[in-house]
């Protein structure tokens, strides 16, 4: 099976896999909301309930069996739990897409150096059928020379054939559509990082645009949020 069989049989079934996924992050969704909905009310309660004990003097203010119930941090962990699941089908459906993005690209290199290849070759076939042209009009000219009368030599002059550029760039089409990133504004490509500031105004970059040859371990922010977490000096 050809890369393009295998490529077009795989992005076929991508977007079932995607539906499938983002069907279930409908429904965790609605889940979480439901949850979350219920804990507060829960909790609203609970508060009332906490605020009559003060008032009554049967709590008091200062005790440190003041907490919500079970049930309540019950529910939030449940809630921690739905919504750490709803960002591991977003990454799996991140990944789906970006592993077809860089297969493409890889057989777009490949493709590439290919051509770049044949053009070398024919080149090299063009160089080698003009010196062999040459050499036979030569061969040619000096039998003409020969005899007892003279002649007039016939000279041969062989063109030096332009330079041929090994290199050759592809206008690849560009989906206007498509999302760019990082701060060289260009769509994802390769290993990318995640700014940890949840309000960062770019979010993706590449590594080798932030100076970054692996993953960064614990959290990680780019330039710009770095510059402004860092505290400002007292005048």
């Amino acid at each position: 099976m050809s890369f393009i069989d295998e490529f077009r049989a795989n992005i076929e079934l991508l977007p079932n896999i995607l539906q499938k996924k983002y069907a279930l992050l409908r429904d965790l969704d609605k889940s979480l909301e439901e949850m979350l909905r219920q804990n507060e009310q829960r909790c609203e309660q609970e508060i009332e309930e906490i605020k009559r004990g003060v008032k009554s003097g049967n709590i008091m203010p200062e005790s440190s069996h003041i907490r919500f119930s079970d049930d309540a941090l019950d529910e939030q962990k449940h809630s921690i739990r739905i919504a750490d699941e709803k960002v591991t089908l977003a990454v799996q459906a991140y990944d789906l897409v970006d592993a077809q993005i860089q297969q493409l690209d890889q057989y777009l290199r490949n493709s590439e150096e290919e051509l770049r290849r044949e053009k070398e070759a024919a080149s090299a076939t063009a160089l080698s059928d003009q010196s062999a042209d040459a050499i036979i009009k030569s061969g040619r000219s000096s039998e003409s020379s020969r005899g007892g009368r003279k002649k007039t030599r016939l000279s041969t002059t062989v063109t030096a054939a332009a330079p041929v550029n090994p290199s050759m760039d592809l206008d690849l089409p560009i989906d206007p559509n498509e999302p760019t990133y990082c701060v060289c504004n260009q769509v994802s490509y390769g290993e990318m990082v995640a700014c940890d500031n949840i309000y960062c105004r770019i979010e993706w970059f590449h590594f080798g645009c932030v100076g970054l040859k692996e993953k960064p371990k614990g959290k990680w922010y780019c330039p710009d949020c770095s510059a402004t977490r860092k505290p400002r000096k007292g005048k």
